[in-house]
């Protein structure tokens, strides 16, 4: 098996969900995070996401057999031939967990950070040798969302990021690679792009914050579940594509741009953000939003690969 011991650093929102994904690939996982709670909330998230891992066709999907936990980073890290970092997004943080585990690691061990905004130069400084240590940030929640971004720079090891590739490829991710440093990488700044014009809309009257969400998913959200922005108007070119699409409507979508709002998070933004979300969920509870949100999801994912029994990648 490619990489049977995992350590996960920091169990938080992220690393929860990817030791469930490792676990139910049938991978060793050890989890360390200081928190007294980290054995009954990862066990728990766990447990939730049996039915999720296996639709997706984890064999062991749900096994809690396969998770171990520690608050000693060290011991966490001392057999893994692969780590996921997520701690906090706190650069002394990380420094100093990276501090503590170097001398204890394998060789070969490969450590993917899960850093949300982070560059990867600012985290490498936390390591003697960096090289290998890589970017490697999910969207959430990973145990279900395919996406990892990864990065590698000229401090790292020769192959080291193709192997990392590699790993998460095996077990259902979809890669995408930046060739440059940028604060939040790139699935973050279209996220951040969208919710800034959404909030510009509210703010002005456009519409309502509900109408605003309404028309993101289903209108250009489905859309872009499908395909790329890019692919979508290269296919709504016609024959000529891309290029026939920007002559034909690239002034207005320009002017369009001309006209986006630049908002900032004031208190004003946040209460009409809340006042708003609440109204159209109504009583719905969080557990229900995330139940709702991942099934959906899931019977996206589902559509898009060829369903079958997975054994241990």
């Amino acid at each position: 098996m490619n990489h049977p011991n995992i350590a996960i650093l920091g169990a938080g929102t992220i690393g929860m969900s990817w030791a469930a994904l490792f676990a139910a690939t049938g991978r060793q996982v050890t989890v360390y995070d200081p928190s007294p709670e980290t054995e009954d909330r990862v066990t728990t998230l766990v447990k939730n996401a049996t039915e999720t891992l296996a639709a997706l066709g984890w064999q062991h999907a749900g096994d809690t057999s396969k998770l171990q936990f520690t608050n000693d980073p060290v011991a966490a890290v001392s057999d893994a031939d692969f780590i996921q970092e997520s701690v906090p997004e706190r650069l002394e943080i990380k420094h100093g967990l990276y501090q503590q585990i170097e001398p204890h690691l394998k060789p070969e061990v490969i450590i993917g950070s899960s850093t949300s905004g982070l560059k990867l130069s600012e985290m490498q400084a936390g390591f003697h040798n960096p090289g290998r240590f890589i970017l490697a940030h999910p969207f959430n929640p990973p145990h279900l969302i395919p996406l990892v971004e990864l990065m590698d720079n000229e401090k790292t090891d020769a192959g080291v990021l193709q192997s990392a590739k590699d790993f998460y490829e095996s077990i259902g991710k979809v890669c995408v690679r930046l060739n440059k440093e940028v604060p939040g990488h790139i699935a973050n700044r279209l996220q951040a792009a969208i919710w800034r014009e959404t909030i510009h809309l509210a703010m002005e009257g456009v519409a309502s914050v509900e109408d605003i969400d309404k028309a993101a998913a289903y209108g250009p959200g489905l859309r872009w579940a499908a395909m790329g922005p890019n692919t979508l108007l290269h296919l709504g070119g016609g024959e000529g594509g891309i290029r026939s699409f920007c002559d034909h409507l690239g002034g207005p979508f320009q002017s369009w741009w001309d006209d986006l709002g630049s908002p900032r998070i004031t208190p004003e933004v946040v209460d009409t953000l809340e006042d708003g979300v609440k109204a159209s969920l109504e009583n719905t509870s969080m557990q229900e939003l995330a139940k709702r949100r991942d099934d959906l999801v899931l019977q996206y994912v589902l559509s898009g690969q060829t369903k079958k029994e997975k054994s241990p990648a």
